[in-house]
């Protein structure tokens, strides 16, 4: 067995961990409900549990991280599966980090689920080691991307104990306007995360179905007027086909026998079709989801969640989301622009270049810098403070994910063919 082989295997024992760790804590917060006499015991007990089973998870994803390096012959955050994989792995150590300091058991309910979520995300992508492009053949790779991810880790557990806050705290009794726009957006935050299920539920369906399609797109430069003909692939039914193309292969679908609509012509990129055709898919399985999930709690979904918050202290909450946010933005600063733009310039010839990653790494940099400002000079804390973690690691997101697979540019070698 090779030592890629054996970091993949280590990569499926951390996430079968991290499941079982994820489910220790489920029976540490709700478990209490069956020990009346000494919950306190009960949730400290499994919480301590679910904490060491995590921790045995974060050893073996660091076993992944150092045999795939070892085995590749360089550090394994160079495509979209290494660094969703490492991003991850970022968490759960932002994740103990703010643990060891707060000692909170409630976190590990939330932050776990985040972790399963991106590596889950994470093995949609090739996970071949594909050999580095010239401009990545530098130690600079390592220090800007582990450094960045790193603080992008530290806003994703600010995000959780911010959005853990606004599940505490945003009162579902209430019937004023303040009141139900409150309750609109926190639902439409857990709609998302249901919608992000529902892609890996689906790219992983389609796929163990075996289900393919294949078209012929004719592009056409525009200044040299050539026409060149490239395959593209799907691996789901194409609701959208390539634009400008033709269909080569196509299996039906619940009487789908041909694409719906032909993606717009102002997508560039050759697999910009399928990746439209796959957040289509997303939307529609991640709706599927929501909906049987409110038939059978006939709920919303944070409404069903908020109950199990009741013990936290949204004062610490609180305080865990901006002291996560004030660790991880220095690390970010260094990460994703200083060592970002001395890279830059050794690698381009210049330090900035508006490049769609380059601005919106700037655009994340500002929003955590106002949320700082806006913190500590303005006094926003509780509710306002935590709908800002939301936003911001919206931003992340898409500035991790979006950019690399809608928007091309320079940072478009994501491996996500």
């Amino acid at each position: 067995m090779s030592l890629v082989d054996f970091s993949s295997d280590a990569f499926i024992v951390s996430f079968l961990l991290y499941c079982l760790s994820f489910t220790f804590y489920g029976v540490a917060v709700l478990g209490k409900r069956f020990r009346k006499r000494d919950p306190e015991t009960h949730i400290q007990k499994w919480g301590k549990i679910a904490f060491r089973t995590a921790t045995v998870g974060l050893i073996a994803h660091l076993l992944y991280f150092a045999t795939r390096w070892i085995g590749s012959g360089h550090i394994p955050v160079s495509n979209m599966y290494e660094f969703m994989t490492f991003l991850s792995m970022a968490i759960m150590v932002a994740f103990l980090v703010l643990y060891f300091l707060y000692k909170k058991t409630m976190l590990g309910l939330f932050a776990l689920p985040l972790v399963i979520l991106i590596m889950a995300y994470a093995a949609v992508f090739p996970q071949e080691v594909q050999p580095l492009i010239p401009s990545l053949q530098t130690y600079w790779l390592g220090i800007h991307v582990t450094l960045a991810a790193l603080g992008d880790a530290f806003f994703a557990v600010g995000f959780v104990a911010g959005l853990m806050y606004l599940l505490r705290t945003v009162n579902f009794n209430e019937k004023d306007k303040y009141s139900r726009r409150e309750q609109v957006w926190l639902e439409l935050c857990m709609f998302t995360i249901v919608i992000l299920i529902g892609f890996i539920v689906s790219v992983f369906s389609f796929r163990a179905a075996g289900y393919h399609a294949e078209f012929n797109q004719t592009n056409i430069d525009p200044e040299t007027e050539t026409s060149t003909i490239v395959r593209v692939d799907y691996e789901m039914p194409p609701l959208v086909a390539p634009h400008n193309s033709e269909t080569i292969s196509m299996q039906p679908f619940l009487g789908l026998k041909s694409p719906l609509v032909e993606a717009p012509s102002w997508m560039n990129g050759v697999n910009a079709g399928r990746k439209l055709n796959t957040v289509v898919w997303s939307v529609i399985s991640g709706a599927i989801l929501y909906g049987l999930l409110r038939l059978l709690i006939r709920k919303p979904v944070a409404q069903v969640i908020q109950p199990v918050l009741s013990r936290l202290d949204p004062d610490d909450l609180d305080e865990i989301s901006y002291r996560s946010i004030a660790i991880g933005f220095p690390i970010f600063t260094l990460g994703a622009l200083i060592f970002a733009m001395i890279w830059a310039h050794i690698a381009w010839g210049r330090f900035w270049g508006w490049d769609p990653k380059e601005v919106w790494a700037l655009i994340t940099w500002l929003f955590y810098s106002a949320y700082l400002h806006l913190r500590l000079s303005r006094g926003w804390h509780g509710k306002k403070s935590s709908w800002l973690t939301v936003i911001g690691f919206i931003i992340v997101m898409f500035t991790l994910v979006g950019v690399n697979l809608i928007i091309a540019g320079l940072h478009s070698y994501a491996g996500t063919d």
